[in-house]
C-alpha cells in the first residue's frame, strides 16, 4: 500500500455548512400547518388561481397596460420618443409602443417640443379629436414653460390642454419617458369611476 494511503487520508472532510438533523423541521402539527393557517382569504384564492377584484379594478387594468400614443412630434424632444420606442429602451414592455397616426385612435398625446401660437389650436384641435378616456404628458422645458425660448411666440403646453404628466429636461431621456409612462400608469390604475366612465352614466 503506499506511503500516502494512511487512515486520516480516508476519513472524510468536515463539512462546514451542514445541515443539523438532530432536531426535526416540524415538529408538530402545529407548526406545521402554521404558516397555511395564518394566511388571508386573498393568499389562498390567488394560490388557487382566482383572483378578486372590482369591475373598476379591470378597466383601469385594461387601460394602463394598452396605451395608445398619437404618433406626434414637435421638436427635438420627438427623437427621444421615437428612441423610447425603439429597441434599446423597448417602451412595448409596458404595453404603451402602439403608436397611431389618428387621434381618433389614440389614448395619450406626447407634446414632444416646443408649442407655438400657431400650433396650439391644432394641438387643441387633435386632443378634441381623441376619445375618452385620454392623457396628455408634457415632454421637456420648452413644453411645460417654454423653456430657453422665452419670446412672445411660444406658450406653456398646460394653457391650451390639460397635462397629466409632466416630463423635465432638455430634452429628457427616453428613461424618463418611461419612467412618466409609469407614473401615468399609476394614476390610471388608481382612478375611480372607471365603470361609470365605460357605460357612460
Amino acid at each position: 500500500m503506499p506511503s500516502w494511503h494512511n487512515e486520516r487520508s480516508m476519513s472524510a472532510a468536515p463539512i462546514d455548512n451542514a445541515i443539523d438533523f438532530s432536531t426535526p423541521l416540524a415538529s408538530t402539527g402545529v407548526d406545521l400547518f402554521a404558516r397555511i393557517d395564518n394566511e388571508t382569504m386573498e393568499q389562498q384564492l390567488l394560490q388557487s388561481g382566482v383572483v378578486m377584484t372590482t369591475i373598476d379594478g379591470v378597466i383601469n387594468w385594461g387601460r394602463k397596460n394598452s396605451i395608445w400614443p398619437m404618433a406626434f412630434g414637435l421638436a427635438c424632444c420627438a427623437i427621444e420618443m421615437m428612441s423610447m420606442s425603439a429597441s434599446r429602451f423597448d417602451i412595448s414592455r409596458f404595453g404603451a409602443e402602439v403608436f397611431r397616426g389618428s387621434p381618433r385612435q389614440s389614448d395619450l398625446m406626447f407634446i414632444a417640443g416646443r408649442v407655438s401660437n400657431k400650433m396650439a389650436p391644432v394641438i387643441r384641435h387633435l386632443y378634441q379629436q381623441m376619445p375618452e378616456p385620454k392623457w396628455v404628458i408634457s415632454m421637456g422645458a420648452c413644453a411645460t414653460s417654454t423653456g430657453v425660448f422665452n419670446n412672445y411666440a411660444l406658450i406653456p403646453v398646460n394653457q391650451v390642454i390639460p397635462v397629466d404628466v409632466f416630463v423635465p429636461g432638455c430634452p429628457p431621456r427616453p428613461e424618463q419617458l418611461i419612467h412618466a409612462v409609469m407614473m401615468l400608469q399609476e394614476k390610471i390604475g388608481n382612478s375611480a369611476g372607471a365603470t361609470r366612465q365605460a357605460l357612460n352614466l
